[in-house]
This record gives C-alpha cells, structure tokens and sequence, in this order.
C-alpha cells in the first residue's frame, strides 16, 4: 500500500474534535462501501460474520446503508448497517428513540464500549472493523494536509484509461450542477428560457471575478424592462450602468455621460428600481479592456438583439455561427473611453476570442444541456458537449495547476472537468469520493 505521507512529507493537524469524528466516520464508510476491511469480522463472543453484500450507502436520513445482507454462523440476516467510531455515538446520535434504525442488522464501529438497544428495546449486534494501518495513514493525510490537490505526485500515475473515464464523470456533474441552477431560474422566470438566457449570458460576462455581481444586476434588472428600450442602445447602457450603481460619482461627466445619468434617472423612477451596490463590482488589477464599464457596454450591444439571440442559439449547430453572434463590439462612445469621461485613444472594444469561449463555455453549453435534459432531446445534450470538444483548453491557475502533475488538457471538455475535480473534490477534502483518491487508498 502506498503511504501518502512518506512520498509527500507534509502534514498539518486536525482542526477539530469534531472534523476528527467525521473525518473517521466517512473513512469507515469508505472502507465498509468499498470491502477493504480484514475479512476474519466476528461478533464479540466470537461467531465468523460473512459479509455476503454491503448493501447501499444511504446519503440521506437514516441508517448508513440500505439492504445488506450479512451471514452470522449459518443464519443469513438482511437489513440495514449503522457506522459509527464508538458504541457511544449510537447514543450520542439518539438512535435508540427513532425507529427507522429497528431495522439495522449490524452496527460496525471501531470501538465496542457499551450495549446499544434500538427503539424497540432489542439489542442491536455490533462488530469491530478492522483495515490496513496504511488505509489511515493515507486518508489521515489526504484530509488534513495543507496542500491544495493531495495526490498531486501520485496524479501523474494514475491510469491514462481511468483517468479519462473519471474525467468524463465529472463533466457530467459539472453540466448537471449547472442545469440544475438553470432550473432554478426557470421556475423563477415561470419556465421562460429567454429571461434565463438573459441572466445566464450576463452571468458568463462577469468572467469569474464578477460573475455574482453581472448575475446580480440581470436579476435585479428584468429583460422586459430591456426589451422596452427597443434597440436604443443609449437607454439599455443607461439602465445597466446606472443599475450596477456605475453612473454614481463619476468625477469629470462629459456631455454622453450626464446623459446616461439623466436617462437613469428617468428609467429608475419610471420601473421604481433600486440601483446595486457598486462595490460588488471589482476591478482593481484588471485590464481597461475588462473592466466593469466595457464588460457592461458589449453587454448591452448584445441586448439590444437579445429577443432573437436565444433561439438563434438553440437552432445553430455551427459554433462558428455562435461567436459571431456574440462577437459585437461596444458602442461608438466607448471606442475611446474605458471609463465615463475619461477619454482614451481610439480602440476597438469588440469581445475578444479568448472571452468568446468563456461565454460558450459558462452559457450557450449549459443551456443547451439543460434544454436538452428538460425536453428529453439528447441532440442538444449532445451538441452541447461538442462544443466543449471543439473549444481550446481554458487558460486559468487550476489548469496551470493540473498541468504541473502532468495532466494535459486537449480542449474545454477536460478544463472543465479538472475545474469540477478542483473545486468539488480537492477543495472540499471529499478524496473519498473522488476515484483517484479510492485508487491510491485501495492500491496495494
């Protein structure tokens, strides 16, 4: 078995009683889910126990596991396993007033030091589990080191073929996760994908570090009210920046900025709109090209066809019909000024190649798929993930990261997955759940 902590030399400690109940409960469940326990289990007064099936691990309320069967001597028992560290924890957790737990046939801990009793008042069997000392060392090491991805020196070697397989895996939650928010908003927009569009496209104009705010402002600002505007692109600015709280103390107006200021006002009293916060709005240390008001400029060119642009989406299967779509370039008054009343040289400010794909990536996918799983079509489910396929590795510190382990990304469909593996697994310590992590502990 692989020692973690001998191939990586650096630990730090448990940050709480409790993180050390749960951190071992969890292992326990892993070792009973995944057979990597002694197999000599017997009862305390010594009769063999058969583990004939595991049964179901239960994420929910109620007993650990569903459906077990387990042999005892030469009586076979079906039912539900409990886990726990100690006998004491069956107490601690008040199994015995509840009755779902009348139906568990063994308790497995690691420590019998006492007799547990269920709801009905019958003794419940317990047996003490025993694994590998390196199993523990590893998880020991997985769970509390202070390095961001654990593995990462084992990562390398994992198998080309699981790895793809586990990469896939996780993309698919990725677009699950995504289509369920997308869902969300559906029922918050009484099942209008236009309006959901709207958010989802302002959302992916945010490019991560204002992702929340540009979501923020298309929720507090409702496509209708755009749609009114028509085509003004004066007027669509007007309510964006003026929403995002972006016309407020503008220190040198000029006369396009007072009328911006002016158009708000107007609009605000006349939808009775309360204006955001703009200091949720960052945009220190970002590039002029990126800041909140150019970012809120090209989304307003893109608004003012919004009404069509989603259908068009939906129906094209040529991506490269997709960034044009989306390839607009912010108005005439920002073609010198990154910011109101402060004018610059002349430079175009069309939505770039690299930004194009973010928003494919963050919008016109998630949506396809989830469109897809919503009307049961997989053509969209599957177009969607073509275009992960046909779109370039993103370039961010996670991929730089994988990338120093030896895991080369050839597209967005495995910069994506590397993301959900990242932030999903190595960031939330759920090594247990992650298939590298189950592969390095169970290796011999």
């Amino acid at each position: 078995m692989i020692y973690l902590s001998s191939i990586l030399m650096k630990r730090s400690t448990f940050t709480s009683p409790k993180s050390i109940t749960q951190g071992m409960e969890q292992l326990l469940h892993y070792v009973w889910k995944h057979r990597l326990f002694h197999k000599n289990l017997r009862t305390p007064d010594g009769i063999p126990i058969e583990v004939l099936d595991v049964g179901t691990h239960n994420t929910d309320a109620g007993p650990d596991f569903f459906n077990a069967k387990i042999k005892i001597g030469n009586d076979v028992w079906a039912g539900n396993i409990e886990i726990h560290q100690n006998s004491r924890d069956w107490f601690r957790h008040k199994h015995e007033t509840d009755k779902a737990y009348n139906s568990v046939i063994l308790h497995i801990v690691e420590n019998i030091n006492c007799n547990i009793t269920n709801e009905a008042g019958k003794n419940v069997l317990q047996c003490v589990i025993r694994y590998p000392q390196s199993i523990r060392e590893n998880i020991d090491f997985l769970l509390n080191t202070d390095i961001s991805v654990p593995c990462c020196n084992y990562i390398k070697d994992y198998p080309s073929l699981h790895l793809q397989s586990w990469m896939n895996a996780l993309l698919m939650e990725r677009l699950e996760r995504k289509s369920n928010d997308i869902f969300s908003l559906l029922t918050r927009f009484n099942n209008s994908w236009t309006d959901v569009f709207y958010v989802i496209l302002s959302r992916s104009m945010g490019f991560g570090i204002n992702s929340d705010a540009f979501q923020q402002l298309a929720i507090s600002l409702p496509l209708n009210y755009i749609l009114k505007q028509g085509d003004n692109i004066i007027q669509i600015e007007a309510l964006l920046l003026g929403q995002a709280g972006l016309l407020e103390d503008i220190q040198n107006q000029d006369e396009y900025s007072k009328r911006l200021i002016n158009e708000y006002s107007f609009l605000r009293n006349k939808y009775s709109l309360t204006p955001l916060d703009r200091n949720i709005f960052r945009g220190l240390r970002m590039r002029p090209q990126s800041s909140p008001y150019i970012r809120i400029a090209q989304l307003s060119s893109l608004l003012t066809n919004i009404q069509g642009l989603y259908s068009k989406i939906i129906s094209t299967k040529d991506i490269g019909q997709i960034r044009l779509l989306l390839h607009v370039n912010a108005s005439e008054y920002w073609q010198t000024h990154f910011s109101p009343g402060e004018e610059s040289p002349r430079k175009n400010k069309f939505i770039g190649d690299a930004s194009l794909d973010v928003m494919i990536i963050n919008a016109v996918v998630p949506v396809l798929f989830a469109y897809g799983k919503k009307v049961n079509d997989e053509s969209f489910i599957d177009k969607a993930i073509n275009f992960l396929e046909t779109i370039k590795p993103e370039s961010n510190s996670i991929i730089r990261q994988f990338s120093g382990y030896g895991i080369i990304s050839r597209s967005a469909y495995d910069t994506q997955a590397l993301i959900q593996l990242k932030r999903e697994y190595c960031e939330k310590k759920k090594c247990l759940y992650c298939r590298i992590g189950y592969k390095l502990l169970s290796e011999k």
